[in-house]
């Protein structure tokens, strides 16, 4: 196939002669932007990437921690993310996937408790034995179902009470439900814990263990991406990245126009935006009001995560959860429990996550205090460590992460297809049958490009029924190179 370049950009009004709308416009350069644009161009079309950041990546980008560049955020691949994989394989970078066996800890009543496997989780000391079975049966009975429709229209607390017990419930559910969800547990649904078991259940093994297995790339994300944007200028992608968007408007003659915040503007037969919902509902103000009223009705989470690299190894655990109160963050990620050490300089790379509602004053407190809070949790849990051990800190934060999956979410979901024609909207809001990570952002942008190019997978629009949308891997076909 040979490559097709992109559209030049006119300075827009008082400037240069309108374009004519041709081609494909991306706003948005994380995995769903790119995943996009790659669909769009060996399918033979002409596309721009537009991407405000000078780095191409999004909540998967890297950066440098001292000596070593990793991912900003924590990240890993299931031997079950097959979208991912594919993805990774169409890069030729799947051979070099490496999966191992991991570790859970559980930090409840002041002590560290091991929770790797089946028989560990069934002595887990803060339970008696049956509020630890029937944990365990609640996490196999949501692991098993098939669609978690139903369970939009219960309250999480709810579900759980019923399934679990209420002793469970206070001592192990509600402090997690909190750690990751703030008080926007009281209106999220029990589809939450569905995603959630079933993503578990896809990282661990046979038998009667059940131990976790999870994947990593050497090299991280930065060589993932790497690999990427060298694809996308192979297949004729223009990426265009430190360029921010102001909007994107419906144009004079048809098509869409996206304006540049520097005043340049280009024209395209159609754009896709993948800002999250609210940033999508101010850079698209000709939508209907109903449609701005879905996007800015999506409840968000955000996150601050300091990365910490360590001298020394602290519990083995890749993940840490937490119950008890007072720690100031959701869980410790020692990601070198599932990366090797040489990746790190021989050193231990943890990360420390806090979820926040976006508009948490949290988000804006100084890197400096928010690393010595964590620290000093750190501590807490690990009270050997000291500020000897710490070689590097550093602070990243995300104001717009995930949707919080409200009580009937998939019912108020922003439509695909707007009333503007030929604007599109994909984000994570539309990621209804799962928990956010890089399989399910890479499974969202396959439905949507598939559904664009051939119409058989379905794209929810504007005036129409929300419904669940299907998966894309197994009903619909795939777009031809």
């Amino acid at each position: 196939m040979t490559a097709r370049t992109g559209l030049d950009l006119s300075p827009g009004p008082g400037g240069a002669a309108e374009s004519r709308p041709a081609g494909w416009g991306v706003v948005g350069g994380g995995i769903l932007g790119m995943t996009l644009a790659w669909r769009l161009a060996r399918a033979g079309h002409a596309v721009q990437l537009f991407e405000a950041s000078p780095d191409l990546g999004g909540l998967t980008s890297a950066w440098r921690l001292g000596d070593v560049v990793w991912d900003r955020f924590y990240h890993v691949t299931l031997a079950s993310d097959t979208a991912l994989r594919r993805l990774l394989g169409e890069l030729d970078l799947g051979r070099d996937l490496r999966f191992t066996r991991t570790r859970t800890g559980f930090f409840a009543g002041g002590r560290l408790h091991s929770v790797s496997n089946t028989l560990e989780f069934l002595r887990f000391p803060p339970l008696d034995f049956v509020s630890r079975l029937r944990l365990a049966l609640t996490l196999l009975y949501a692991s098993l179902l098939r669609d978690g429709r139903r369970l939009e229209r219960v309250p999480v607390v709810e579900w759980l009470e019923r399934w679990s017990g209420r002793r469970a419930v206070e001592t192990v559910w509600l402090p997690l439900l909190r750690a990751k969800l703030g008080d926007a547990y009281r209106d999220t649904s029990a589809a939450f814990i569905w995603a959630t078991a079933r993503r578990l259940y896809g990282a661990r093994g046979g038998g009667a263990a059940k131990r976790e297995v999870f994947g990593y790339l050497p090299g991280g994300y930065a060589r993932i991406l790497a690999r990427f944007a060298d694809a996308l200028a192979g297949a004729g992608v223009r990426v265009n990245t430190g360029c921010a968007v102001r909007e994107v408007v419906a144009g004079p003659g048809g098509g869409v126009r996206v304006r540049l915040a520097d005043g340049r503007e280009g024209a395209f037969g159609r754009v896709v935006v993948t800002a999250a919902a609210p940033l999508a509902a101010r850079l698209c103000p000709d939508l209907a009001a109903e449609e701005r009223a879905r996007l800015t009705g999506v409840r968000y989470l955000g996150v601050v995560c300091p990365s910490v690299l360590l001298k020394r190894p602290l519990g083995g655990f890749y993940v840490t959860n937490i119950a008890d109160a007072g720690i100031p963050f959701t869980a410790v990620v020692e990601m070198t429990a599932l990366v090797d050490p040489a990746q790190f300089g021989g050193r231990t790379l943890v990360y420390l996550p806090r979820y926040l509602p976006s508009d948490d004053p949290a988000l804006d407190r100084p890197d400096e205090a928010i690393a010595e809070e964590f620290l000093a949790g750190l501590r807490r849990i690990h009270p050997g460590l000291d500020s000897d051990d710490v070689v590097a800190c550093r602070v990243a934060r995300a104001r717009q992460v995930c949707a919080v999956p409200t009580l009937g979410y998939s019912e108020r979901l922003p439509p695909t297809i707007t009333s503007v024609p030929g604007l599109i909207l994909a984000n994570s809001a539309h990621i209804v049958d799962g928990t956010l990570n890089v399989n399910g952002t890479v499974q969202l942008a396959e439905r949507i490009a598939t559904g664009l190019l051939t119409g058989c997978a379905p794209l929810s629009r504007a005036g129409a029924p929300q419904r669940r949308d299907s998966p894309p891997a197994r009903r619909a076909r795939q777009p031809r190179a």
